[in-house]
């Protein structure tokens, strides 16, 4: 796939979650019987998924595919093959927030290459936050985009992350599971850090705190445990901030594995060497 043809694909899927967030939102203003959230259990608790979760996918894919059809990456134990395209077309990221409508929640794709050692790295990656009005997109090499509409129109600027050298100076976000001893471990952090930056954000969804720490809004996100079913929304955050030149890693500062439980740090890339001793 060319360069151009990289950059078009990223223009038009990102007019295809456009549209999907579009059919989303109408569905998130309408009234909601809480009682009826879809639940799914799992032995260590409950895992919270919107009811349009899979309305929305189905139409990604439809619409997609019918630009550049390829098959979907799955979660851990779907086949895949050196030299491969895969998009990774995620549910609603945020889905608590959706249903509780609250506007901090995205829709997202991102599209897989496989190299030669059968290692998947995501190379395009469209965020999209419709309650904000607010798109995010990047394509390898490219570097990265937010759209944001405005009364006179669509606003697109190119977006890098802050300049913030110092722990004391930077606003710091953080995510959290679903699952207790998953929260207990971002809790611990976030207690250990208390006091240093200037401030600590909890809002979510991971996607959109990675495009956060890309254009500059935070200077640093962390969430321990992110899981297979967290890599369309991480995946496609991920491109952003690479392509904003921001920095994404393990917190022991390995690089962070497709379809594995990862424990997540994102930064600007000056404050690393501060917040890094935190991240246990």
């Amino acid at each position: 796939m060319t360069d151009r043809d990289l950059r078009e694909l990223t223009v038009n899927v990102s007019e295809v979650l456009k549209d999907a967030g579009e059919l989303a939102l109408q569905d998130q203003i309408k009234p909601h019987d809480l009682t009826k959230a879809v639940h799914t259990k799992t032995r260590r608790g409950s895992m919270f998924s919107s009811e349009v979760d899979e309305r929305l996918v189905r139409y990604c894919h439809e619409r997609i595919n019918a630009i550049e059809p390829h098959d979907c990456w799955e979660e851990v134990g779907s086949y895949i093959k050196p030299g491969g395209l895969y998009w990774c077309i995620g549910h609603v990221d945020g889905s608590i927030n959706y249903v509780r409508n609250m506007p901090e929640w995205t829709v997202t794709v991102s599209l897989f290459e496989v190299d030669d050692n059968n290692v998947g790295v995501p190379i395009l990656g469209v965020v999209h936050a419709p309650a904000l009005g607010l798109t995010y997109m990047a394509a390898q090499g490219k570097g990265a985009i937010r759209v944001r509409e405005t009364k006179q129109g669509a606003k697109r600027e190119k977006i890098m992350p802050s300049t913030t050298d110092t722990l004391k100076d930077s606003v710091v976000s953080f995510g959290m599971s679903y699952f207790p001893d998953e929260s207990a471990r971002a809790l611990k952090t976030v207690a250990a850090i208390a006091g240093k930056p200037a401030d600590v954000k909890r809002v979510g969804p991971v996607s959109m705190d990675l495009c956060k720490v890309a254009d500059g809004t935070y200077d640093a996100y962390f969430e321990p445990s992110l899981h297979s079913w967290d890599v369309p929304g991480v995946s496609a955050g991920a491109v952003v901030l690479r392509e904003a030149q921001g920095h994404i890693e393990r917190w022991d500062g390995t690089d962070v594995v497709w379809g594995a439980n990862n424990d997540i740090v994102a930064s600007n890339g000056p404050i690393m060497d501060e917040l890094r001793p935190y991240l246990q």
